[in-house]
């Protein structure tokens, strides 16, 4: 990509103020797949794009369970993400075990964070190379966070990101502010039509997505593919007609940035 003498070490400044490597990590994030997450007053769902790296593979896991009231969805360095999901998980679990009390879900952003700028300052180290949308629900409501390898995080009421997930983002800017007061269904409607945007063509079923939900009185817990082909044909989410007008309608810089991300395939560890 871009070579210079500054991008040798994740500790080395460059003139303009900027570290390569911690960019670098930020643009594996942009060849993963797309993930998406929205949320309302009750309930956050997570939905993602299943790519495998042959027809003769399955794909990668993109959506992992960290705690009954927290799940994660990820986009990037998948090996990166495992690691990153089983450590939130031993955090729920040694929380849990000292204040029999569930983890609030920004004191688990902070710690995911500062684990990840922890090797932004470390020359034996690399940043993750993984973006993850953390879903989770506690006693101040429903929450969705961005983590970036950079180690800043986020809050949101929608986001997308990954491969082609301007036109996602570009759904999500056009009905974000309905979503909360959106039902459980409705946001899994919007999920997956978001979802379908960043398709460009490609016929939406339920073995190219996943989606879990979490919420008030529902545990995290990812739909299995004959719920969410069912809600596919309740909502009559067709694909192939709406892919192209979608990509026009996201303006030329997303579509553009859909084709660069095709023509240029990502290596098989970023699936």
């Amino acid at each position: 990509m871009f070579r210079n003498q500054y991008d040798t070490d994740v500790t080395t400044w460059s003139p303009a103020g900027r570290l390569f490597q911690v960019e670098y990590a930020m643009e594996a994030v942009k060849q993963g797949s797309a993930a998406i997450g929205l949320r309302s007053k009750t309930h956050v769902v997570l939905a993602c794009v299943n790519k495998a790296n042959s027809e003769l593979s399955s794909h990668q896991k993109k959506i992992f369970k960290v705690d009954d009231h927290i799940g994660v969805a990820i986009a990037g360095l998948t090996a990166d993400g495992r690691v990153l999901s089983r450590y939130m998980r031993s955090e729920c679990i040694n929380y849990g075990y000292t204040y029999e009390s569930p983890l609030p879900v920004g004191r688990l952003v902070v710690q995911l964070a500062d684990k990840a700028q922890v090797c932004t300052q470390r020359s034996w180290k690399r940043p993750y190379g993984v973006g993850l949308l953390v879903a989770g629900l506690d006693e101040s409501g429903a929450h969705l966070y961005y983590n970036c390898p950079s180690g800043n995080y986020f809050e949101y009421q929608a986001f997308a990101i990954g491969s082609r997930s301007q036109a996602a983002k570009t759904y999500l800017e056009r009905k974000f502010e309905k979503f909360t007061g959106s039902t459980r269904d409705d946001l899994i409607k919007d999920a997956l039509f978001a979802i379908r945007e960043t398709l460009q063509g490609e016929k939406l079923t339920s073995s190219v997505c996943t989606v879990a939900v979490v919420g008030v009185g529902e545990a995290f817990s990812i739909l299995d593919q004959a719920t969410v082909q069912g809600l596919i044909n309740e909502f009559e989410i067709s694909g192939e007609e709406a892919g192209g007008a979608a990509a026009e309608e996201a303006g030329g810089g997303g579509a553009d940035q859909g084709g660069a991300a095709v023509e240029q395939e990502a290596a098989p560890m970023d699936i």
